[in-house]
């Protein structure tokens, strides 16, 4: 966070991810810590010691010992005499969001009729820092033979740069929004498809934003490709991305623009109906 002093003199400090402000005297730093420290578990790094935690999270040593006993403590974590690894109490969280939060609730049953109608897999997801996050994911009564690409899951994070529902959403965001994003992200080579380019890819944004959707091909994983649509609100902002997944084996660039984005653009429309 940054901090900030305003003319009166008070102290104020301000989120560099959201912008969101506070004064110093009611920001709690040691919940701000232990809430780092939680956020500094996730994929590749599901078990920490004390050591990689304090790496991860810049915190001291000693500090970070004692965050971790009391989340222990909590329940929130648990130990194995060499290493800590996050409980399924943490899971209370995300389960309060996925059932309170209307977006998951309303694009559920709308995602379930896709599949039904395509035996394709379709998600709902959100821009959160540098990842693009599942929020809503569809399910049918026979998946069984289906290929599920990315291990697709209800709060599964993906780099957005590499994603078709990750560029949707950054390419929505204003130009200011974009260069400062890049500069806080910088993109990362995740197979030879990949835009690695800054230039170029704020070009392909902006080609995103004016045809409003978006084809990516093996960018994230190989023998993988996605179409996404941005969901706009009531206000015409967008507020998640509507996506399909599918194996390049399965499915043809072809058949997903002239057969699948018709109906994840009609999607779209009834969602901003009623958000």
């Amino acid at each position: 966070m940054d901090q900030e002093v305003y003319p009166s003199g008070e102290k104020i400090l301000q989120n560099t991810e959201n912008k969101k402000i506070i004064r110093h005297e009611d920001f709690i730093a040691g919940l701000g810590k232990g809430l780092s420290i939680l956020e500094s578990f996730g994929n590749g790094r599901h078990r920490l010691n004390i050591s990689m935690a304090a790496e991860k999270t810049g915190l001291t040593r000693a500090a970070v010992r004692r965050h971790l006993l009391t989340l222990e403590y909590l329940g929130y974590v648990e130990h194995d005499g060499n290493y800590f690894y996050l409980s399924p109490k943490v899971l209370k969280f995300s389960g309060a969001y996925l059932s309170g939060a209307p977006l998951p609730k309303i694009s559920q049953p709308l995602l379930n009729l896709l599949t039904n109608q395509t035996s394709l897999i379709f998600s709902v997801m959100v821009l959160d820092g540098s990842d693009a996050v599942t929020v809503a994911r569809s399910a049918a009564h026979q998946q069984t033979d289906r290929v599920n690409p990315y291990g697709l899951h209800l709060g599964n994070r993906l780099p957005a740069h590499a994603t078709s529902s990750g560029k949707i959403l950054l390419a929505h965001l204003t130009t200011d929004q974009r260069i400062a994003w890049l500069e806080k992200y910088p993109l990362k080579q995740m197979t030879k498809y990949t835009h690695s380019e800054n230039q170029l890819f704020l070009q392909l944004l902006q080609e995103i934003k004016e045809q409003d959707w978006c084809y990516s091909s093996e960018e994230h994983e190989l023998g993988v490709h996605a179409l996404a649509v941005p969901i706009y609100d009531g206000y015409a902002k967008v507020v998640a991305a509507l996506n399909i997944v599918s194996p390049t084996a399965r499915t043809t660039q072809d058949y997903l623009i002239k057969q699948i984005l018709p109906l994840l653009q009609e999607t779209a429309r009834e969602l901003r109906n009623v958000l």
